[in-house]
């Protein structure tokens, strides 16, 4: 059986697990510049031409957020040009005049009206010198054979890249559909150069990479469609968490990634990846994608005093390079990371990654000397990093549950990613969750996602049918067979699984809910109504539905399921360290566990502190520990 290497880069490390077909393993390497020395640096020594690689990336996130994509040029309907500066109605800040919209990623000189006259288009094209066009008609959802012709011109006369509406971002709403496509041309020379320079330095005999949605894409379908790689990484973080908690018996998830650099939190409910706008930096991409939220609080985050005195934390990060200040490498300002290690909730005898040694000497200088200009101790400063931090996540967590009409408390929390485990008890009490999961490689978990996701192909389409139409079976059909083409082409495989989503709404509303499109008209009302009443707390019963979009995908099977993790095989009785951890005004010592020793049906109270090569999981008091045979901590709260 061939080696599965899944590589997640993050903005501190980046993360690699391997599967050979009976054990998984995993480890972490720091993410360095350029990008995919990451990738190189995990990898030595590992692979082979037989072998598959799956990868998660931040490239197209970076590119996006740093504004410093290709030199685009845009197509649309003649009197439509300004549509992507006017944009919505709404305001990033209601109350703030100065809170504005991001400039446009094409500016109006490179705009061109089209009506008609492709040779016009063309001449207009070369005038501006683009790197890439972007070709979006208004009514082009309608039929696309005049945007695709208008995109097969600017190939073959200017030799340019061309991002098409049609493919891009298929549905009706015009802004969201030129906006979509801009983003995409504006990513698309860095992604695909990424992309292509790494299908040639690696051997593998196949290569993918994941998408926002959190489905494989083939490297030449990624290198299409850079737009749907903006989540990548995170996205596979949700994939394993939603699987995690499949296993376990849970209907409802919500992921907690805590890394390096920020934190990721997604709410799971078992409808597949929506076709919402999202944004990121503040620009719209409407593209198939988890509902992932992240603020900039990671381990490496670092915390400072602001104008007024008042303590706050991130987003700026310390990175790999120097790092916490605990790692003993150069960093000397306060983070996250040596706040905990001063507070005992991180061991000072724990090896990050099995071999480097904290200094929590440097990690209270620099706690310290932040304290001075707070006038706080160092205890204290920590403290209030801590809960400055736990504020940040616990008002992500209510952006994706409660904020979306979801009660958190039927919720899991699945806890990860190198810092995850320590905050996670405190954030599952403030929202009154009583259960939290932290998986097996907790430290790489969003790398694991990578191998527990399907490699798939998406399609959409608007289709405005009014309820009890007699089209609705003839149109999913229609768009379901054209995805299984899609993925056969991709892929080289048939595909073993679909998901047919109605994107379904009132006759007067304005914005639709996604709900599975199983049967007819009455269970897909039926449905609708549900999920309506779920986000908004009511439903009406005399008001005819309408269905807006249909979106179909269909996927192939994973390279690896959760039941084909290896089981836990100890049978001695571990037996605790302990370690001294601020609790309340005072320090207690506690027990220290060795998660690699822990048996299956292993229980115990705390607080305490479970370690492992990458990460560390902190229990409060009153919280009670098992471990599953599959090596799942679950923490009652």
């Amino acid at each position: 059986m061939a080696v599965t290497f899944g590589v997640d880069v993050g903005g501190t490390f980046t993360d690699l697990v391997i599967f050979d077909g009976q054990s998984v393993s995993g480890r972490k390497v720091p993410t360095t510049s350029p990008e995919d020395r990451g990738v190189t640096t995990a990898l030595e020594d590992q692979p082979s031409d037989t072998s598959i690689f799956l990868h998660g990336t931040t490239v197209a996130t970076n590119q996006l957020l740093q504004g410093n994509g290709a030199r685009v040029a845009l197509v649309t309907t003649s009197g439509f040009e300004d549509v992507v500066e006017i944009g919505r109605q709404a305001r990033p800040s209601l109350y703030d005049s100065f809170d504005d919209r991001p400039l446009p990623l094409v500016p109006r000189e490179r705009r061109i009206g089209y009506s008609g006259d492709i040779d016009a288009v063309i001449d207009a094209l070369g005038a501006t010198a683009p790197d890439v066009v972007a070709v979006a008609l208004v009514r082009s959802y309608e039929d696309p054979a005049e945007e695709r012709r208008i995109a097969d011109a600017v190939r073959s006369r200017l030799s340019v890249p061309v991002s098409v509406g049609a493919d891009v971002s298929p549905p009706f709403r015009e802004f969201e559909r030129v906006a979509t496509t801009v983003l995409n041309a504006y990513l698309t020379p860095t992604v695909s150069g990424y992309l292509d320079a790494l299908d040639q330095t690696l051997p593998m005999e196949s290569k993918m990479v994941m998408t926002s949605a959190g489905a494989l894409a083939q490297f030449a379908a990624g290198a299409e469609a850079a737009g749907r790689l903006v989540l990548s990484g995170p996205a596979a973080g949700v994939v394993a968490a939603a699987e995690l908690g499949r296993a376990k018996g849970f209907d409802s998830v919500i992921s907690f990634d805590m890394g390096g650099t920020s934190t990721d939190v997604c709410r799971v409910d078992g409808i597949a990846s929506g076709g919402a706008v999202h944004k990121i930096g503040g620009r719209v991409n409407r593209v198939p994608s988890k509902a992932v939220h992240t603020v900039g609080a990671g381990g490496g985050s670092i915390a400072w005093a602001d104008a007024g005195g008042a303590l706050r934390v991130g987003p700026r990060s310390a990175g790999a390079d120097p790092g916490p200040a605990a790692y003993g490498i150069g960093g000397t300002e306060a983070t996250i990371t040596d706040a905990n290690l001063l507070l005992g909730a991180i061991p000072k005898v724990l090896l990050l990654g099995g071999q480097v040694e904290l200094d929590a000497d440097a990690a209270h200088v620099a706690i310290d000397r932040l304290g001075l200009t707070l006038g706080l101790s160092a205890e204290a400063t920590a403290a209030g990093i801590i809960e400055v931090v736990d504020n940040h996540m616990e008002r992500a967590l209510r952006a994706v549950s409660v904020e979306e009409g979801a009660d958190p408390r039927e919720s899991v929390l699945v806890a990860f990613g190198g810092a995850g485990g320590l905050h996670a008890s405190r954030l599952a009490r403030s929202l009154g969750m009583r259960t939290i999961l932290v998986p097996p490689l907790s430290g790489v978990f969003s790398a694991l996602g990578l191998l527990l996701a399907r490699p798939s192909a998406d399609l959409s389409r608007t289709v405005l049918l009014a309820e009890g139409s007699d089209r609705l079976s003839a149109a999913a059909s229609e768009l379901l067979e054209s995805a299984r083409v899609r993925f056969s082409r991709e892929h080289g495989e048939t595909p073993e699984s679909s998901a047919v989503i109605a994107e379904t709404r009132y006759v007067g509303q304005s914005h639709e809910l996604a709900v599975p499109l199983e049967a007819g008209w009455t269970e897909l009302r039926r449905s609708f109504e549900q999920a309506h009443h779920s986000r908004f707390g009511f439903v009406r019963p005399d008001q005819p539905v309408e269905l807006i979009n249909i979106r179909v995908e269909v996927s192939g099977p994973p390279p690896l399921t959760w039941d084909m993790l290896p089981r836990l095989t100890n049978a001695t009785e571990p037996v605790a360290t302990t370690t001294e951890m601020l609790i309340g005004d005072s320090y207690r010592d506690v027990d220290v566990w060795q998660r690699a020793d822990l048996p299956s049906g292993f229980g115990c109270d705390g607080p305490a502190v479970v370690v492992e090569r990458d990460s560390a999981v902190r229990l409060e008091d009153g919280d009670r520990l098992t471990v599953h045979d599959d090596g799942t901590l679950e923490i009652a709260t």
